[in-house]
């Protein structure tokens, strides 16, 4: 069976675009899976310690909310388990100055760290090197992510081939997997835009803990165009092809099939409003409980935290033997 691996980052409040693009995808995934609170990511731009603390934790219990079994998958926090930073140095060691750079998040991110006159950390260059050992620590076979991972996974792609090639087999060469609609859903007030956590745009993003009234007021004032009549076509209408996205992500449709029953932008609208609701209404009720004893959520990631370092550890040891050093 396929060893699935994936991880979320706590730089902010998990969105819809979260939800559909990856998160629902790794509770359907095969018993075995591995999910990760990716704590040490959070850590490469300007941050307030207890907010990545208090997001971590919301993180996990969302995505215990959202459907994760701790008896069938392993949840855990990065920051628990040290062989992920054990081995982000070997592969440090492993990958080029010019391969990171050119990473578009890079370029982005320091684009607008400069911009706002904050430097720009080291760890913001190197941290798809430390998001590869995240994924090879574990010998994974599948990484489902959304559409916007897929350049870092193809990393850690190239950094196993090349371990692999330069010292020995000595990793498994993982692929990404996406959903079949809604990979990347897109921000409702800038549909050339990811909807993404640390966003600015508060009103184009739907996050998985908003009210009900809420959503819909955020899903009404989704900007669309003055086109007329509802056509999917991501190039040329973003926004309404982001909707009918979501829409069929939500009903198990398919957006241009769906697109051909509306005749204009107000029912869609409330169709999507009244679909996204009822999709997240089991997650916000469960995350309630769960909120109620965090004592049992912090077990869960105990454990799984004991449990992911039994798994990596002696995948990473193999690496340090494989490269040349005297194994602990």
């Amino acid at each position: 069976m396929a060893r699935v691996f994936s991880g979320i980052k706590p730089t902010g409040h998990l969105t819809l675009g979260n939800y559909l693009g990856a998160v629902r995808q790794w509770v359907a995934a095969p018993d075995d899976g591995l999910f990760c609170v990716v704590d040490l990511h959070a850590l490469t731009v300007e941050h307030d310690p207890a907010r990545v603390r208090r997001l971590s934790r919301q993180a996990a219990t969302l995505l215990l909310a959202a459907g994760l079994d701790p008896e069938r998958c392993t949840l855990f926090v990065q920051s628990h388990v040290d062989e992920h930073t054990r081995l982000a140095y070997l592969l440090e060691c492993t990958a080029s100055d010019g391969e990171l750079r050119r990473m578009v998040q890079y370029r982005e991110k320091a684009a607008k760290a400069q911009t706002s006159g904050e430097q720009v950390r080291l760890s913001l260059l190197t941290y798809p090197v430390l998001m590869a050992a995240d994924i090879l620590a574990y010998e994974t076979d599948e990484v489902p992510v959304g559409d916007d991972q897929r350049a870092h996974v193809e990393l850690a792609r190239d950094l196993a081939v090349r371990f692999n090639q330069r010292y020995g087999r000595t990793f498994t060469v993982p692929r990404a997997v996406y959903p079949a609609v809604a990979a990347r859903v897109m921000n409702l007030q800038d549909p050339a835009s990811k909807m993404g956590k640390s966003d600015d745009s508060g009103p184009g993003v739907v996050y998985l803990l908003d009210e009900p009234e809420a959503v819909r007021r955020k899903v009404m004032r989704a900007v669309t165009d003055n086109e007329g009549g509802v056509v999917y076509d991501r190039a040329s209408r973003p926004g309404v092809a982001n909707l009918l996205d979501v829409l069929a992500a939500c009903t198990g449709g398919d957006p241009e099939r769906l697109a051909a029953g509306y005749e204009g932008y107000g029912a869609l609208k409330r169709d999507v409003a009244e679909a996204v609701v009822e999709v997240l209404r089991p997650v916000r009720e469960r995350h309630a409980e769960l909120a109620a004893d965090p004592a049992e959520v912090e077990r869960v990631l105990r454990a799984g935290a004991e449990r992911a370092r039994g798994l990596a550890r002696p995948v990473v040891d193999r690496a340090y033997g494989a490269i040349g050093l005297l194994v602990p």
